[in-house]
């Protein structure tokens, strides 16, 4: 429900200069690896991401990490059971909050992708108050580094008197099942939710709740957004200890298109080349250094498949830490390159990447953007 709120916690990470809510890989796990930190994360197979997220609790939480999952070992905290859990432990495929997934294919044009095919396995304990549920994340553009526009839940199971944010406004034949699909907002983003309960384990398309989502309103974004992430794992408010993900796989295949969605636009824009400018902006700044913000935008109605930024930092400033893309350069001169999820830009469409900068804060910079 609420863990993406995770606005402020990396906002401060940000302030120290962390490198723990910037990196786009976190360490593998190579055997099973136990997580009390507060956001900490390991990687799986190569492959995923497992992270603890103890958002709304300052008590306790542990996960234990396997080859193929992970499970709740400890779990401290007490949620109001009328708002908000303690913790959104999951594993994930895509990019979340700027930490992506080893090669990850995500972000990813909705239009473009084929199928998004995932399975799991799941335990549940006998007691506790608690959901387990998978979190698919849809956004406008490229953009990973904050809350995301639309959140699909699709709640496997749940216990207590705990429900999901709106109201029942529906319902929908997914994976031979039928759902029951609330929908709201909390206040950062809209959620659609399809919500069973006594499911175990289950194998589906994540494209067939997409699109029926973006069948309900243009609200929750059209075939041009971008599917960013792949999340699985469990919102508990009481208990918990026991949860567990026995084995998780997501894989996404692209090459679409799909077919459009009846909620939006299905087509990107045509003809015109495309083209790009960078704009920057500072996000923050302290003695000594500052957080600055690049804006790659497509100046065109064709899409562009790769983009190269240039630049100088005045007064001798330097960057640090970058995040988004791949720097190179020295001293205060610097280009960074797209990376391998964010180079495919729509026509008209925009994307970031961000950076920490040792020295004076700009107040502007002079930019030069090519595309391919």
């Amino acid at each position: 429900m609420f863990h993406r709120l995770r606005v402020l916690a990396v906002a401060g990470l940000l302030m120290a200069g962390s490198a723990a809510a910037m990196v786009a890989t976190a360490p593998a796990a190579s055997a099973d690896t136990q997580i009390c930190e507060q956001f900490g994360t390991t990687t799986i197979g190569g492959r995923y991401v497992v992270m603890n997220n103890r958002w709304g609790s300052s008590q306790p939480q542990c996960i234990n990490v396997t080859s193929t999952g992970f499970s709740i070992i400890r779990q401290d905290g007490t949620g109001n059971t009328s708002g908000a859990p303690v913790s959104y432990p999951a594993v994930y495929l895509g990019c979340h909050y700027s930490n992506c997934s080893p090669g990850s294919p995500l972000p990813a044009q909705i239009s473009r992708i084929s199928s998004a095919n995932t399975s799991i396995s799941n335990s549940y304990p006998s007691s506790g108050t608690y959901d387990a549920a998978y979190d698919i994340w849809l956004n406008a553009d490229t953009n990973v580094s904050g809350v995301q526009d639309t959140e699909i839940m699709v709640w496997l199971h749940h216990t207590g008197s705990i429900q999901p944010i709106g109201s029942p406004t529906g319902s929908a034949n997914i994976a031979g099942r039928t759902w029951t699909v609330w929908t709201g907002s909390n206040g950062q983003n809209n959620v659609v939710s399809y919500v069973q309960s006594g499911i175990s384990s289950i194998s589906f398309n994540v494209m067939d709740f997409v699109r029926d989502t973006l069948s309900r309103g243009s609200q929750y974004g059209n075939s041009n957004w971008y599917l960013t992430s792949i999340q699985a794992g469990f919102e508990p408010w009481i208990g918990g200890v026991g949860l567990a993900v026995n084995n998780f796989s997501a894989t996404v295949n692209t090459g679409g298109p799909t077919g459009g969605p009846t909620g939006g636009p299905t087509g990107g824009p045509t003809g015109g080349p495309g083209g790009c400018a960078a704009t920057y902006s500072t996000v923050n700044s302290w003695q000594g250094g500052f957080q600055g913000e690049v804006t790659v935008r497509n100046t065109g109605s064709s899409p562009i498949d790769g983009w190269t930024v240039s630049g100088s930092l005045p007064g001798g400033a330097t960057i640090t830490q970058l995040w988004n893309g791949s720097l190179s350069g020295s001293g205060a001169s610097f280009t960074v390159r797209n990376l391998s999820y964010n180079g495919s830009i729509p026509g008209g469409g925009s994307t970031s990447f961000g950076f920490i900068g040792a020295g004076s804060t700009p107040g502007s910079l002079s930019l030069s953007c090519s595309s391919s």
